[in-house]
């Protein structure tokens, strides 16, 4: 199974990088097994609000998630989650919010998490991979 971080969705709504847009768009229009982590969900829909001034509107960013709850599985959080991410805090050095995401994806047993902002291509088994980068 496969996640996406926070800034992928952004990028999908954000009209300002077309090379991020297009990529972040073919990405999630070809994920197989995708997987919404309920963290992404609800960061997401906080961070969408800085696209107001482009012309993005809040009903737009719920309907956004609402069309992925449809065709990806969504992870809702537990309270082990919470234990998991102070242990990936505690090794890893991450936010509270990026343990959070790795936490849920080793919940949901998801083998790559997308993002543009780790500085680890691995953890625990989930391999993290930035698909803006060019290899």
């Amino acid at each position: 199974m496969n996640a996406v971080d926070t800034n992928i969705l952004i990028y999908v709504n954000d009209p300002r990088d077309t090379i991020k847009q297009a990529k972040a768009s073919s990405l999630i229009s070809n994920l197989a097994s995708g997987v919404l982590l309920w963290q992404v969900a609800c960061e997401y829909l906080a961070a969408s609000r800085k696209l107001e001034k482009l012309g993005y509107n809040r009903s737009q960013a719920y309907q956004y998630i609402r069309d992925l709850q449809q065709v990806w599985y969504t992870v809702i959080p537990t309270w082990d989650i919470i234990d998991r991410a102070e242990n990936l805090i505690n090794r890893f050095s991450l936010s509270h919010w990026d343990s959070m995401i790795i936490a849920a994806c080793l919940e949901a047993n998801i083998q790559t998490l997308y993002t543009e902002d780790f500085g680890y291509s691995n953890i625990d088994g989930v391999d993290i991979i930035n698909p803006f980068k060019v290899l």
